[in-house]
């Protein structure tokens, strides 16, 4: 077994400026990266800044990070950082933006790559990157990953490169300010993440050490959550279960909910969190074929008695999701040319599980 977490992670109150000198020995200037609104209004930008400028650390800020970013922005980004001549990177806000920070930061480090090297394997290092998560769901402040959109490919895909945050700054207040819908489709999302590390082939002891309590967590507060009545100490468990939930798929990487979700998120819009919880009934009673009990021991740390009890639950948090018999024949045939979300799944899987996976899931027009 192998356990590699080079990430150093304080999750308090008031991390960043607590850990102001930490963040500022990362370079001498930072490209700050977030999306356009939401990292002002929670407060994070304001602590990023105020932690840099108390050092004496000079920044740049890229706010033009989408949902779901594309590989074109990143590209915008990197060039937009060399002019500025950073020398590290802060991803701030959800996924998107920490997930980009990372690939920016690579394209940053070697101007004389083009973007397409992304996907290509060499041996590239990136600028030291740091991560400030003001939503519970990716878990990117701790994993190597970044999941770009691939317009060409119409889908979303992780790069070839694995680049880990030197720093990770997790302050829980700032999810105080999302909306009930956006906490749900993170929340979600984190969720998947525990499922389909702990139901996955690389599975092990030490990658359940964290699904297995990010499990627990989850199962915590998912009444609070379905009524929209987080309080202070369960916005704080909350980021735990995502932190827990980005180590544990650090070391297995997801299977088919994730999968799956991208073409409804590419194709249609749904929230990443939405688009792959969506899945995790279906997923649960294929894995249940195999492994009953392994099935049965996650539904426990959930506290949810059955798989239609969790099915129901799921149903009533994000709703249902319409799609046609063409998208479905699409969609299948998509997923089984995956070979990453294939190999990451213990047992063979047919043609026509696959295709039953989307059709007891989704809502067939």
């Amino acid at each position: 077994m192998k356990f590699y977490m080079p990430t150093k992670l304080y999750l308090e109150e008031d991390c960043v400026y607590r850990h102001r000198k930490e963040l500022a020995a990362l370079g001498s200037h930072a490209l700050l990266v977030t999306g356009r609104h939401s990292a002002r209004v929670n407060g994070a930008y304001d602590d990023v800044v105020k932690s840099l400028e108390d050092q004496g650390v000079t920044y740049s800020l890229f706010d033009e990070i989408e949902e779901n970013p594309s590989v074109e922005t990143v590209a915008r980004a990197a060039a937009f950082g060399r002019e500025q001549k950073a020398d590290f990177v802060i991803g701030i806000g959800g996924g998107s933006p920490m997930d980009a920070a990372k690939a920016i930061a690579l394209l940053m480090n070697h101007p004389e790559e083009e973007p397409s090297v992304l996907y290509e394997k060499k041996e590239l290092e990136a600028l030291p990157v740091a991560a400030v998560p003001t939503t519970a769901g990716t878990g990117s402040e701790v994993t190597p990953y970044a999941i770009l959109t691939l317009h060409e490919l119409q889908t979303k895909k992780s790069m070839s490169h694995h680049v880990f945050p030197v720093l990770s700054l997790a302050d829980a207040k700032y999810l105080s300010f999302a909306g009930r819908e956006l906490l749900i489709n993170t929340a979600v999302d984190t969720l998947a993440h525990l499922i389909e590390s702990h139901l996955n082939k690389n599975t092990t002891e030490y990658s359940r050490l964290f699904s297995s309590q990010g499990l627990k967590l989850w199962g915590e507060i998912k009444e609070a959550l379905s009524a929209g009545e987080l309080s202070g100490g369960q916005y704080e468990k909350l980021m735990r279960t995502s932190t827990l939930g980005g180590m544990a798929i650090s070391h297995t990487g997801t299977s088919f909910p994730h999968g799956m979700s991208y073409y409804l998120t590419y194709n249609m819009g749904v929230p990443h969190g939405k688009a792959v919880g969506i899945f995790l009934p279906a997923f649960l009673e294929l894995y249940g074929t195999k492994e009953p009990d392994e099935v049965r021991q996650v539904l426990e740390y959930l506290d949810f008695d059955e798989i239609g009890t969790f099915r129901k639950y799921i149903r009533q948090i994000l709703g249902t999701i319409k799609v046609t018999e063409e998208q479905i024949t699409s969609y299948t045939d998509g997923m089984m040319a995956n070979t990453a979300k294939l190999a990451n799944f213990p047992y063979p899987v047919t043609k026509e599980q696959m295709r039953n996976l989307f059709e007891t899931s989704l809502a067939v027009q």
